[in-house]
């Protein structure tokens, strides 16, 4: 359909088809020696992401060193065959792996296979290049038939083993302990596994490493994290007992508003700096559970499985990560708390001021009121006063020019008629005021 009708595809359903089959499993025939590495992201900035510059540069770099084209900055995936040895490179969010793979004489013992890792192949410029970034490394060997518990010892340098049938025909050894020359060490043994299933136990275990290492990173932070909480709990202890203490003044309340912001500020930059950390651990213990499920391991007697072995040792610094994470939730909480409790406080305080304000206003619209009825008491007896003296100029004008009047009688009787007119224009003037004005 898509080769006759190729509009009719949504634009990601190929790449999207083609995801699940990215990341296939190397193709191991016992004996095998393989170096496995997890380098981690180029950047400390700020990008999460691995799929930069960074990764695929020093995946360039170990091509050209070889002469072999090496893939474009889009890519995730990348296998070739050097013919010395295999390398299989995977771009993950926050590393990369590189896995390197190469045939060996049968019948090594563990020391001399283990000192002879397929890592010698690769340049040692290249090697030193990645200073600082190296998360996890470890060397396996893929043998024939069951382990020999003397040999073992021969690699693993007396430490205390942990080993299980795994997948139904095979065997996993180590002691996930990191070893003089750096590296991991893990012995797989093919007693009885079918094809293809010797590459898929490798990656399996090999992932388990990577991502129990991934996982463990946030176990630091957790301890930073725990040790700032500390002081925060403190700071919101004294905070709170101060507000039960008495009514503090506006001014007290208000300091004490901007201290518990400031705690808010601390504990987000802390959700901010650690939050993406713990959640990633958990879901890196989450791919390590499920690797260890696909191993279905059958106990050896007198040797722990590795999930009794992650249940031991992994597991309770999981916890102190999700635990440190929900502690980190709840101070948050609580601090959100008694802000609002404080907000409320102080808007309570606000109101209270507002509200005698509003009385003193209204008290202070009462008194000019009264001063405004006196005067217009006042205004009425002087525009009546003057209004009257200019009749009577008038009236003795009119006498002096022969007009039978008597001017003060004339006043007299003015005065109220005046007083009257003068008093009901003002009445009217302010009710044509009061709807006229707005609301």
């Amino acid at each position: 359909m898509t080769t006759a009708y190729p509009s009719l595809s949504h634009p990601q359903r190929i790449p999207l088809a083609a995801e699940i089959h990215s990341r296939p499993f190397l193709r191991l025939e016992a004996p095998e020696a393989i170096t496995h590495l997890a380098v981690w992201r180029a950047s400390e900035s700020g990008s999460r992401s691995a799929h930069g510059p960074g990764q695929h540069a020093l995946l360039a770099q170990l091509c050209g060193h070889f002469g072999v084209a090496a893939p474009n900055v889009t890519a995730k995936h990348f296998y070739h065959d050097f013919g010395r040895f295999r390398l299989k490179w995977e771009c993950h969010t926050e590393f990369a792996t590189y896995t390197i793979t190469e045939r060996i004489a049968p019948g090594l013992p563990l020391s001399q296979a283990f000192a002879r890792a397929p890592l010698a192949h690769l340049p040692q410029s290249w090697i030193l290049a990645l200073h600082g970034r190296l998360i996890a490394a470890s060397h396996a060997v893929l043998e024939r038939g069951p382990a020999d518990p003397a040999a073992l010892q021969d690699g693993f340098a007396g430490s205390m083993l942990v080993g299980a049938r795994v997948m139904q025909g095979g065997e996993l050894w180590t002691d996930f302990a990191i070893q003089s020359d750096g590296f991991a060490r893990f012995v797989l043994r093919d007693v009885d596994m079918r094809a293809q299933q010797a590459g898929r136990l490798a990656q399996r275990v090999l992932e388990i490493d990577t991502y129990r290492m991934m996982a463990l990173l946030g176990l630091p932070a957790a301890r930073e994290v725990g040790a700032a909480l500390d002081d925060i709990e403190a700071d919101l202890a004294t905070l709170a007992e101060r507000m039960v203490d008495g009514d503090a003044p506006a001014a007290g309340e208000q300091a004490l508003l901007e201290q518990i912001t400031r705690l808010a500020a601390r504990l987000e930059k802390l959700s901010l700096d650690n939050g993406y950390r713990f959640s990633a651990s958990k879901a890196y213990y989450r791919l390590v559970k499920a690797r260890i499920e696909e191993l279905r391991e059958a106990r050896i007697e007198g040797v722990p499985t590795v999930e009794e072995f992650m249940d031991r040792r992994l597991t309770p610094a999981m916890n102190t990560c999700e635990a440190t994470a929900a502690r980190q939730d709840a101070l948050g909480r609580r601090v959100a708390n008694v802000n609002d409790l404080l907000r409320t406080r102080v808007s309570i305080a606000q109101e209270a001021q507002n509200r005698q304000i509003l009385q003193s206003m209204d008290r202070r619209a009462a008194q000019q009121l009264r001063l405004q009825q006196a005067v217009e008491g006042l205004s009425v007896a002087a525009i009546s006063y003057y209004v009257v003296g200019l009749l009577g100029y008038a009236g003795k004008a009119a006498k002096g020019l022969g007009v039978t009047l008597d001017p003060d009688v004339l006043t007299g009787v003015l005065v109220p008629l005046v007083a009257g007119a003068v008093w009901l224009g003002l009445r009217r003037m302010h009710k044509r005021m009061h709807r006229r004005a707005p609301g």
